[in-house]
């Protein structure tokens, strides 16, 4: 058996090295940061395949980020969900509260002047819908205030889950707030759905009344038979007593009344807040798919740091 001499022990020593240091240098370069991975994934989207080009007096992204790449990283951290949630609910309660306030006013208007002429007999009436229009500014108020919450909690959320700020951790009582604001707004998402079905019934009422009115048009404008005999009793809907004089509109009385102004911006405006209270439903399950994910995710990522830790 050949013996090995001390030269070609040492030229193998530091030949397994040297393989040894390019191996720590190669497994160096495979690790690439998230400045890289933003820049090549939108040089990619931008359909370029040259790299930037900077100039002497710029900053290069690797080190000290440019405005460009801190816009985009900003952007990734949008809860666009969230962001579309919060302007459809902004607008369905703008439409819901401000339709049914004005509509409610002119419903009340069209009974006095045609279907209880005696005040006591919408008395009790009067007194509910002026509850309901302080129910409306209190909805309004709490959903603008809610709405702004959501629209905060989901930027903290997509930052943490993104982490795209060092600043934004994972913490129990963030974690918490989120599961809080998951059933708060699956309670309202219930509640809303309430009320939308609730505000199709006034739909219901001023349909019914206006296609009487134009069958009452169609009989007149055949001369085949007279209207007087179609006619409208508010009282069955239970919002007037049964003793209320005279509860009913017939014949020409009825088309009369759905000539007035007053019937027809409030049967529309009742038609646009029911729209309104459908379009907040559509924006609270937006949210609730968006903060139950988040929660999720965050719930996930607890644990695996807790996991790391250990």
């Amino acid at each position: 058996m050949v013996g090995v001499t001390k030269p070609e022990e040492c030229a193998r020593t530091s030949k397994t090295y040297f393989n040894l240091g390019n191996e720590v240098n190669t497994r160096k370069k495979m690790v690439i940061t998230r400045p890289e991975m933003e820049i090549d994934r939108y040089r990619w989207m931008c359909g370029s395949s040259r790299p930037h080009q900077y100039q002497r007096g710029n900053r290069s992204p690797l080190g000290n980020r440019g405005c460009f790449e801190c816009c985009i990283k900003c952007l990734g951290g949008v809860p666009y969900a969230s962001l579309v949630a919060t302007i459809l609910c902004f607008s369905g309660v703008a439409l819901f509260c401000g339709c049914g306030h004005v509509a409610l006013t002119g419903t009340v208007t069209i009974l006095e002047q045609h279907f209880s002429t005696n005040t006591n007999d919408h008395a009790l009436l009067s007194e509910v819908v002026q509850l309901m229009q302080y129910v409306i500014y209190g909805i309004a108020s709490f959903f603008f205030l809610y709405g702004i919450i959501l629209l905060a909690e989901g930027f903290y959320t997509t930052s943490a889950v993104k982490e795209l700020h060092s600043e934004f951790k994972t913490t129990a009582c963030g974690r918490c707030i989120s599961g809080m604001f998951v059933f708060l707004t699956y309670v309202l998402g219930v509640a809303w759905l309430g009320v939308f079905g609730f505000s199709a019934v006034p739909v219901f009422m001023f349909y019914n009344i206006w296609s009487s009115c134009e069958v009452i048009k169609s009989l007149q404008s055949n001369a085949t038979a007279s209207g007087d005999q179609i006619c409208v009793d508010i009282r069955q809907y239970g919002i007037i007593p049964w003793s209320a004089s005279p509860g009913k509109a017939c014949g020409s009385t009825l088309e009369s009344i759905c000539s007035t102004n007053e019937f027809y911006m409030s049967y529309h405006l009742f038609i646009v807040a029911c729209a309104g209270a459908g379009a907040t439903v559509i924006a609270l399950l937006v949210y609730m798919m968006a903060t139950t994910y988040n929660y999720a995710v965050l719930k996930f990522k607890s644990r695996e740091d807790c996991c790391t830790k250990f």
